[in-house]
């Protein structure tokens, strides 16, 4: 009669030191479950410990941290506003009338070091650079009238401009979604690490725009 034999494992035992597995666990126990290598759904608290080896071993390698966490990131948010009208061309609806909005542009930046020596110390960027860096972007269109190019009369526009009404002329249709693409691409010419820029026409309704990496 053959006798089936199976293998019994000892109890695992807690690691001496905290490592990163048990921190996720305990922190964001999905993250875990679908990002290492061991742990499943429902192995609990037991896979826990089976996971130091691999945070051992992946936390040598340069993107180990990466394959855990994700990117480690620092992020700042100002704001600017500015007042001006527009209208869009060809519109069904009353925006085909000039009209007047407070737009307000809220842009955000991130990085993953923060700078370690001088008076910038502990900082991504110094909030002056960035506030000043958006402001003058805001302050190039406060009080003004923004249509597209091409979207008046030629003796409309010429009427305009000797009565002395101030008019900008922009490449593409104004509306807050093209507005936060423009304003996303002039902060990232300034070399500035944006993640995203929001243009709100009204408290309630505003327009996103990011790039992927």
């Amino acid at each position: 009669l053959a006798v089936k034999r199976s293998r019994v494992r000892a109890p695992l035992s807690p690691p001496e030191k905290p490592c990163l597995c048990k921190a996720l666990f305990s922190s964001n126990i999905s993250t875990v479950r679908l990002r290492h290598p061991v742990v499943k759904q429902n192995q609990g608290i037991q896979a826990l410990y089976t996971l130091c080896f691999y945070c051992d071993f992946w936390m040598r390698l340069p993107f180990g941290r990466r394959f855990f966490e994700g990117d480690i990131m620092y992020g700042l948010k100002t704001s600017a506003a500015f007042d001006s009208a527009h209208f869009l061309k060809d519109y069904n609806g009353k925006c085909a009338n000039i009209h007047g909005h407070r737009w307000v542009i809220e842009a955000e930046i991130s990085g993953e070091e923060l700078q370690n020596d001088g008076e910038k110390c502990g900082m991504l960027l110094d909030f002056s650079d960035f506030k000043a860096s958006l402001k003058s972007l805001a302050d190039e269109f406060d009080h003004a009238l923004i249509i597209e190019i091409n979207s008046l009369k030629e003796n409309t526009l010429n009427a305009l401009k000797v009565e002395g009404f101030r008019v900008i002329e922009v490449p593409f249709r104004p509306t807050a979604e093209n507005f936060a693409r423009y304003f996303y691409q002039r902060l990232s010419s300034n070399r500035l690490p944006v993640s995203v820029v929001t243009v709100y026409e009204t408290p309630q309704n505003c327009a996103c725009y990011k790039e992927n990496d």
